[in-house]
């Protein structure tokens, strides 16, 4: 089996200071005092979603910390049932501040991972150093993102997000057997082109959609799409928004399917101190697994400064 689909190539270690079993990814930097570098994953991922740059981000000096989110992947569910936004980012600074020692962090993340630490920036700006972001949602400001084309998704590509979000019961009963679930997460790495054509082979898909597999994981994973339509489901307002002082490194996979056509442009007015925006050439989607290279050695770029100290 090759390194990059082996569920075992990392360990897992656990945490349980926010009321559930939080699964994470912790390897620390091959020389040095390390940078901790939290890698937030999106939907439909896991922290899978980090294998081919989890080592290479470890040799580059940081401390990788790369969680499963509530509900997901080998994490365990929520006592309080939220899986929102300003909860996830709660997690995050537990897991990274409390739990494992750190003062400061550098964040980074994409799809749902992209608000979770745009939230941790604002929640917590003393605690978040840098962020590095990718094909992610972002607030939008009316104003500012005036004159630019493609500030919506494809209608076409909303089906999933409003069966997920209005019908998640519904749409949980239909996916009733593991290999259902697997097929319906397959397609958001093949057919639904998220992703530059021809990255994912099935091996890779097979890797990828495993641990949607459980019927619980499944169903847990369509609550943030449920926060969208339903207050209730929401602990609190994120608090995602217009960011002026966090240093924000904006990368773009433009073969993306899904995401705003403009994320590139529409980022640049979001966060003032950015750097770039850089496209990465047939990319899509998944940055991690689509262009680890060039993910590495533009974090490592943009950090230089914290890894010399």
């Amino acid at each position: 089996m090759h390194d990059d689909v082996d569920a075992r190539r990392f360990h897992t270690h656990r945490s349980s200071l926010r009321g559930f079993d939080q699964a994470f990814v912790y390897e620390k930097a091959e020389r040095g005092s390390g940078v901790a570098l939290l890698c937030v994953h999106g939907w439909p991922e896991s922290k899978r979603i980090f294998w081919k740059v989890i080592a290479p981000f470890a040799a580059a000096g940081f401390d990788v910390i790369v969680p499963d989110l509530r509900g997901f992947g080998d994490s365990g569910q929520p006592t309080d049932g939220f899986y929102d936004t300003p909860s996830h980012s709660k997690d995050m600074y537990s897991l990274v501040h409390d739990q494992l020692g750190y003062d400061k962090v550098v964040v980074l993340g994409g799809d749902l991972g992209g608000p979770v630490i745009q939230d941790m920036a604002l929640r917590y700006p003393d605690f978040v150093d840098r962020m590095v972001l990718f094909n992610s949602p972002l607030p939008f400001d009316k104003e500012r993102m005036a004159g630019i084309d493609g500030t919506r998704a494809p209608r076409e590509a909303a089906d999933y997000f409003l069966r997920q979000g209005l019908d998640a019961d519904a749409l949980a009963s239909e996916l009733s057997t593991a290999d259902e679930r697997r097929r319906y997460i397959a397609t958001f790495y093949g057919s639904r082109f998220w992703a530059h054509p021809g990255t994912f082979d099935q091996s890779a898909i097979d890797f990828h959609c495993e641990p949607f597999a459980d019927a619980v994981v499944m169903r847990a994973s369509f609550g943030g799409y449920e926060t969208v339509f339903h207050p209730s489901k929401s602990s609190e307002p994120t608090m995602m928004g217009h960011n002026t002082s966090t240093p924000t490194l904006v990368l773009f996979g433009p073969s993306d399917h899904v995401i705003y056509p403009a994320f590139d442009k529409m980022a640049a007015q979001v966060f003032e101190k950015h750097v770039g925006p850089y496209l990465l050439r047939d990319c899509g989607h998944f940055v991690p697994w689509e262009a680890p290279h060039a993910l590495v050695s533009g974090t490592a770029a943009f950090c230089a400064d914290l890894l010399r100290e």
